[in-house]
């Protein structure tokens, strides 16, 4: 017998679908319309109402920004309607504003769910991340290796040359460095614009996407809500937050962080069973994005339960 404070996530999974395909539908209206702040509220306020229908006692920990920044979503803010378990949420509900407004790939709404206290609560500040798929021993590569080096080490566990090996990176200036030290192989590099969730889902579906590694710093929200999507889907991926003032400092120790300087591993950053969702606003290599046509509209969802290692993906056809 299931008791209603207990994590089923079969359960729980087709209503997190529903969440994610529900901001999806109002964000996909702003395609290339250029106004990122409309796409992203048009998310945000479509995941809000469609969590509030759940039976959950869910807690925003990766939300929109801390409570004074966020008017809905905001860290630590409680949606569902108060029946069932207490729950984790983590969400993005558009995981690349720039990238819906300007109509260009892999923009995704993200929502991820776990039991109550599993989840990393990741301030908003930057992470270095490190990402590659299953298959590989633990370690194979680390933090504390150069980006050449791990590029090395992950052509020799797979027994090729390292100019066989594609890595993702997020095409800022930032990375300009890494970009040669990792160039200097001989591998590739896939830049992106936006979007480093689905960068990291794309190292464990290196068949499909052509990617082996991840590497580079993005938000630290988004680091937990990869290392979710590779909970599910094997896979491994490192975290070390980065801090540039006191005020990004304050700001992990009120998220309860103690080790400034600690690498996180995907097992840390989320500890208990997840389920996650990931819905196409853009087409990508990952999902398509929202397809219209006369009267209807169609979505493609990819969802997720760690617990069984399941990766299902959803087609929803609805009227307009």
């Amino acid at each position: 017998m299931t008791t209603p404070s207990e994590f089923h996530d079969r359960m729980l999974s087709l209503g997190l679908a529903r969440v994610s395909e529900a901001a999806a539908l109002a964000s996909a209206k702003l395609v290339g319309r250029g106004d990122e702040k409309a796409a992203d509220q048009a998310a945000v306020d479509a995941m809000r109402t469609q969590l509030n229908m759940l039976d959950i006692q869910g807690r925003v920990v990766i939300g929109e920004g801390e409570r004074d920044e966020a008017p809905m979503l905001y860290i630590g803010e409680e949606v569902g309607n108060g029946t069932g378990p207490e729950v984790d949420i983590a969400l993005d509900p558009l995981e690349g504003t720039t990238l819906t407004a300007k109509d260009f790939p892999n923009a995704l709404t993200v929502i991820a769910m776990a039991p109550r206290g599993s989840m990393l609560h990741a301030p908003d500040v930057y992470m270095d991340k490190l990402a590659i798929g299953p298959g590989f021993a633990p370690d194979t590569v680390t933090m504390d290796m150069s980006p050449s080096d791990r590029v090395r080490a992950l052509a020799k566990a797979k027994g090729c040359a390292p100019s066989d090996i594609t890595v993702c990176v997020l095409e800022r200036p930032r990375h300009e460095d890494m970009i040669a030290d990792i160039r200097s192989t001989g591998a590739a590099i896939r830049l992106i614009m936006d979007g480093d969730v689905a960068g990291v889902i794309h190292c464990a579906e290196a068949a499909m996407t052509g990617i082996d590694m991840y590497m580079g710093s993005g938000g630290a929200p988004e680091g937990v809500l990869a290392a979710s999507a590779l909970k599910c889907m094997g896979g491994q991926i490192y975290g070390k937050l980065l801090f540039r003032n006191d005020d990004e400092i304050a700001r992990a120790r009120r998220a309860g962080i103690e080790d400034l300087d600690k690498v996180y591993t995907r097992d840390e950053m989320v500890t208990g069973d997840v389920i996650f969702a990931a819905t196409g606003v853009t087409d990508g290599s990952i999902v398509q994005g929202i397809r219209t046509e006369p009267g209807w509209v169609t979505t493609e969802t990819l969802l997720m339960r760690s617990k069984t290692g399941s990766l299902r993906r959803m087609t929803y056809r609805s009227p307009l």
